[in-house]
């Protein structure tokens, strides 16, 4: 009995039902889940809130709108995977709008360069996540900065981010290997090639950035990756053991 009161003391208060209908209705992605994966996020979003700090920056005023958006966002690629998958970090950092990064590199002559980085998004390797909270309103279309950090931070969950998350038990680094990355090499090859595609090409800078980048696209725009990757697809749903494209989207 002590343990189940211990229990209810530390349960995370409850979303209102006002506020997560409003954030949900607003999102296709979220708004074509079943009631029972609403329930489930809902329930995991306040985990998320109870577990995370949140904190603004570059003036913007936190509220509980934007906190939601973002937990329930970040949540839905765990939904089946559950919140262990975002162990060793606690911070996100919302900021109004894209932010700057001071970068310093040194290059293979050993000369360092010193730079500004324009970013929306950004997540830190044992560290804090970083998002524009005008970015993170731009979600519905194949556009979700909230998913692309999230997916960085379950590739870094096994050490530096590369495209290769840590694996359960359903695959194999081999598997992984040989479903991710000829569609990485064919995706590469469109762009260079001059190729306008669909998905973001950004997706064509590195391993990592293709893995974050197709993640956004198998919650938001399911039809295209699988169009144009299948195995692809079917990687991902299985590491996600999510099947986004048979959800019923509403109508637009």
């Amino acid at each position: 009995m002590k343990r189940l009161l211990d229990w209810f003391r530390r349960a995370p208060p409850p979303i209102p039902d006002a506020l997560w209908a409003r954030t949900v209705d607003g999102l296709p992605f979220l708004a074509a889940l079943t009631v029972d994966e609403r329930r489930r996020l809902k329930t995991l979003a306040e985990r998320f809130l109870a577990d995370k700090e949140f904190s603004a920056a570059g003036g913007l005023r936190l509220t509980d709108d934007i906190c939601v958006a973002i937990a329930a966002q970040g949540c839905l690629p765990v939904l089946e995977l559950g919140l262990s998958a975002y162990a060793g970090w606690v911070g996100i950092v919302v900021y109004p709008d894209e932010f700057v990064v001071p970068r310093r590199i040194q290059d293979d002559d050993g000369v360092v360069h010193e730079y500004d980085d324009v970013l929306s998004g950004e997540a830190w390797e044992g560290g804090p996540l970083l998002v524009s909270w005008r970015d993170v309103q731009l979600a519905g279309d194949g556009y979700n900065v909230v998913i692309h950090e999230f997916a960085h931070k379950l590739d870094m969950l096994n050490g530096e981010a590369d495209g290769i998350p840590a694996l359960h038990s359903d695959l194999t680094v081999e598997a992984w290997e040989r479903a991710f990355f000829p569609a990485y090499e064919d995706f590469c090859r469109r762009v260079d090639g001059g190729e306008d595609t669909a998905i973001d090409p950004y997706a064509a800078e590195a391993p990592e950035e293709f893995f974050a980048v197709l993640s956004e696209s198998f919650f938001e725009t399911p039809a295209l990756v699988a169009g144009d990757y299948p195995a692809l697809y079917a990687l991902l749903r299985r590491y996600y053991r999510q099947d986004p494209l048979a959800r019923r989207y509403p109508a637009s």
